[in-house]
């Protein structure tokens, strides 16, 4: 009996292993498409729909507020972190995923069909700022529920790959809205996608929060809450414990991931927008759709490079992996810029697939080192938080820390030099921590 038996056991492991990463890669995707059309749309559209009385006499100051409103959301990450890891802790990783994701999907259609300034005046950009919280305060919650789904799923020997599954729903959100935003704009005329087009990608979001909800139903809890919850040991207080007992390592999170969030975010939304600015208002004057294709060809490599980055931290260790990306970034952060300044869409798209790579190198391992430096019962809010936080110091702001490097300096590279000290920060706060693989995920004595 035990002959026919087993294998069922194995193959049900098997399936329920492949929803897990589906579950989260899809979620993440779907979450992340939702954050990036907006960060495209503040590039391309939003600072004269939404900002107009600012731009009708410095474009510039209204393209800046644009960026900032990107920066806003980051700052509600922490309290969504906070909720949502607590709940996490105390309910479990599955019922605040399928939250979160609705609360996303939900604020990025109702953005679609948001009126304009000159439509209902002050109430435009205000409500805009509302509904952006909104996205801030459910993408400060989803990751860290993606990412302990996956790495708690996972054999000791492979977490680094589960861990870059839902890594990998950034670039794949990121090629997703890049590639609706490249259609949409070369369906129609400029004047078509000012006056409507620009909502078809906010809209769409309904059909996919619709796939994500289904897909991430059908996905068990996670196997390390279930033992949480069977020996009744769930905290009740998992805030007040993780700040008493592992405050040092949630310091260390955020500052691990700060440059490539700030990085990451360049990538995302800023270079499109100064790549294809007229040279008047300090952009390069390139055309739209190759700038677009170029930026979906580096997400395909920063997909590749994050999947990559996981299998190889099961291989050498997180630290070694992070290490290198770091170092990576570091090097590149200058030439990158000198090659986009020339003008060349094929240096262009150079530039930013190099960066890509070490992009993924400084992502893949993260979801496996994130839980793997938290006790179990504290591990969700502990994970969120240091995201959040790591989110807000690098990526928020750093499209409007950009574009405010290049009106000072009007040099380019001095964005690099920021970026090479973002890098140099993380290289040292991921140096500190002991090597993480391997070590136990489940419930312990320390829970």
């Amino acid at each position: 009996m035990a002959l026919t038996t087993e294998p069922t056991k194995t193959n049900a492991k098997r399936l329920e292993e492949r929803r897990v990463l589906v579950g989260t890669m899809v979620g993440t995707t779907i979450e992340w498409y939702d954050f990036f059309i907006y960060a495209q749309a503040a590039g391309l559209v939003l600072a004269g729909l939404y900002f107009a009385p600012l731009g009708s006499d410095n474009a510039a100051l209204a393209q800046l507020v644009a960026w900032a409103s990107i920066g806003i959301s980051f700052l509600f990450r922490p309290l969504g972190a906070i909720v949502a890891g607590h709940l996490g802790d105390r309910l479990g990783r599955k019922a605040m995923l399928v939250v979160t994701l609705v609360m996303m999907g939900a604020s990025t259609v109702l953005i679609g069909l948001l009126p304009t300034y000159a439509q209902i005046g002050v109430a435009a950009p205000l409500l805009l700022i509302l509904l952006r919280i909104l996205q801030g305060f459910s993408a400060g919650g989803e990751w860290g529920g993606a990412a302990l789904m996956s790495v708690e799923h996972a054999p000791d020997n492979k977490r680094g790959f589960f861990g870059a599954y839902p890594q990998i729903g950034v670039p794949s959100g990121l090629i997703l809205a890049t590639a609706v935003m490249l259609v949409v704009t070369n369906s129609m005329t400029e004047a078509a996608f000012l006056a409507w087009g620009w909502r078809i990608p906010f809209l769409l979001s309904v059909v996919l929060i619709g796939i994500g909800y289904i897909i991430r139903r059908s996905v068990n809890e996670s196997p390390v809450f279930t033992e949480l919850q069977a020996r009744k040991k769930e905290s009740a207080a998992p805030l007040k414990e993780l700040f008493a007992h592992n405050w040092r390592q949630v310091v260390l999170t955020a500052l691990i991931f700060i440059a490539n969030n700030a990085a990451g975010y360049l990538l995302i939304a800023f270079f499109s927008s100064y790549a294809t600015k007229p040279a008047e208002v300090g952009g390069l004057g390139m055309e739209r759709s190759p700038v677009l294709l170029a930026s979906t060809v580096a997400a395909v490599f920063w997909l590749a490079a994050t999947m990559f980055g996981g299998i190889l931290s099961d291989r050498i260790g997180r630290i070694r992996t992070f290490q290198i990306g770091y170092a990576w970034l570091f090097a590149w952060a200058i030439p990158m810029f000198l090659l986009i300044d020339t003008k060349n869409i094929a240096l262009y798209a150079i530039a930013l697939v190099v960066l890509a790579v070490g992009l993924g190198l400084s992502y893949g391992p993260q979801a496996a080192l994130y839980a793997e430096m938290f006790p179990a019962h504290v591990r969700y809010s502990g994970v969120s938080i240091g995201y959040a936080l790591g989110a807000i110091l690098g990526g928020a702001f750093a499209p409007l820390i950009a574009q405010l490097l290049l009106d000072k300096t009007s040099w380019s590279p001095s964005i690099g030099i920021y970026i090479m000290v973002l890098a140099a920060i993380s290289f040292a706060a991921v140096s500190v921590v002991k090597e993480t693989r391997g070590v136990h995920l489940g419930v312990s004595a320390r829970d």
